[in-house]
C-alpha cells in the first residue's frame, strides 16, 4: 500500500486533525461539524478504539473496534449495522484520541465519552437493529 496524505501528515506532525466525511460515525462525529484528532498507534488496538484505516482498495475509513481477534479486528461504524471483518494491523494508520466540537476538545478518556461508547457498543444488537430498520425505511421513502 502506498502512503496516503493522511499517513504523511501523521508522520510529519505526530497527529492529524481533519473534518470527517460521511455519516458512519454519527452521532459521535457529524460531517462538517466536528474535527477528529488522530494520533499514531503504539500497540495493538483495543475494543472500543476508533482507528483510521485504509482498506486494500485505498479507501480511508474511521470505524470502531468491536472485537479484537488474534490476526485481525471486527469493525463497525457507530451509525452502521453491518460488521466489517479482516482489518489487520497493516491497514491501521492511526487512532482517534479526541473529537473537537464547537472549539471544545472531547478526549477519548473523558468520562462522558466512555459512557457513550459503552452504552452504544454494549447494546450493539439493539442499536444495529434500529439502525438497520431506519435505513430500510429511508430507502422506501426515497
Amino acid at each position: 500500500m502506498n502512503k496516503s496524505s493522511f499517513e504523511e501528515q501523521l508522520e510529519k506532525n505526530g497527529r492529524l486533525i481533519y473534518t470527517n466525511k460521511g455519516d458512519s460515525m454519527m452521532p459521535l462525529i457529524k460531517q462538517d461539524r466536528d474535527l477528529v484528532v488522530i494520533e499514531p498507534v503504539h500497540d495493538r488496538l483495543k475494543k472500543y478504539d476508533v482507528p483510521l484505516y485504509k482498506r486494500d482498495n485505498g479507501k480511508h475509513i474511521l470505524h470502531r473496534v468491536l472485537k479484537v481477534r488474534r490476526d485481525d479486528y471486527v469493525m463497525c461504524g457507530d451509525n452502521r449495522w453491518a460488521k466489517e471483518y479482516g482489518i489487520q494491523d497493516r491497514h491501521i494508520i492511526g487512532v482517534l484520541t479526541a473529537v473537537i466540537r464547537n472549539g471544545k476538545e472531547i478526549k477519548v478518556t473523558d468520562t462522558k465519552y466512555r459512557l457513550y461508547v459503552h452504552l452504544w457498543c454494549d447494546l450493539f444488537p439493539v442499536r444495529a437493529f434500529i439502525v438497520h430498520v431506519i435505513s430500510k425505511i429511508r430507502r422506501i421513502m426515497l
